[in-house]
């Protein structure tokens, strides 16, 4: 068990009233997630499974739900990165203005590729798109802070302030060492349209949950036999009515042409 591990209980301990004044904010605890999820990367520097399981306890849903939300999001990190995330922007108003000039010499001033980590641990670099600042292009983010008309000797300069830790930005917390990449196997395996490990000896495409797991199976069935959710306007828009009510406004419509 690595160190980080070992004083995990101790950090979910500490972070718990916060979380608890996150969960108070909303009407439906699950409603907290992200800002639960950001809170433990901003101490850990990525999204641990301890985090996770945590953030799962303290909510009351599943494992498989935070996961799900952690993977889609791609500024949550589920292996460690660097101290700097390099975000280089590689969109239309940049390539323009000379992304890929730009792009190649930060691959060749940091010895890495897209999506990786120095040895040194210090820098993860990745190539993104648009970053909504097309007017000031060619940009990039420096642990989210905007870097804007870049340049070689821009870069240089940026580059050793943060070696030197004299430049404006704060390093992210980092309590395990990165690898060269935090690309999980998985996801290249099923962007490569490869089953996913849960789905591996499933035939049926209807199984939804897995391998054993019925989960998907009962989610269904509580879509089609249970009350209708319908989206009417409360604090977080979300109320259930009856199905007796959703076939009526159906039919109303029907009628009113619509």
């Amino acid at each position: 068990m690595s160190e980080r591990e070992q004083s995990f209980p101790a950090l979910r301990e500490r972070l718990r009233p916060q979380c608890e004044r996150l969960i108070a904010q909303y009407e439906r605890k699950r409603s907290a997630l992200l800002p639960i999820v950001h809170l433990f990367q901003e101490h850990e520097g990525f999204v641990s499974p301890q985090a996770m399981e945590a953030a799962s306890e303290m909510l009351d849903c599943t494992l498989a739900e935070v996961e799900g939300t952690v993977s889609f999001y791609t500024l949550f990190y589920r292996r460690p990165v660097g101290k700097y995330v390099l975000q280089v922007c590689r969109g239309l108003a940049c390539a323009i203005n000379g992304a890929e000039e730009i792009l190649a010499y930060f691959r060749g001033k940091l010895g890495i590729g897209n999506l990786e980590t120095t040895p040194d641990g210090l820098f993860s670099y990745e190539e993104v798109e648009c970053l909504a600042s097309c007017d000031r292009a060619t940009c990039m983010q420096v642990n989210l802070e905007f870097v804007y008309s870049l340049t070689p000797q821009k870069i240089d300069e940026l580059l050793d302030a943060l070696r030197a830790g004299t430049y404006a930005v704060a390093p992210m917390a980092q309590t395990d060492a990165p690898s060269r990449t935090w690309q999980i196997a998985q996801d290249k395996q099923v962007s490569r349209g490869e089953k996913s490990p849960g789905a591996v000896g499933v035939s049926s495409p209807n199984n939804a949950g897995g391998l054993g797991d019925a989960a998907g199976v009962i989610m269904l069935d509580n879509i089609v036999n249970r009350d209708v959710t319908f989206f009417r306007e409360t604090k977080e828009r979300a109320v259930v009515d009856s199905r007796a009510l959703v076939e009526t406004l159906a039919k109303e419509a029907d009628v009113a042409g619509h």
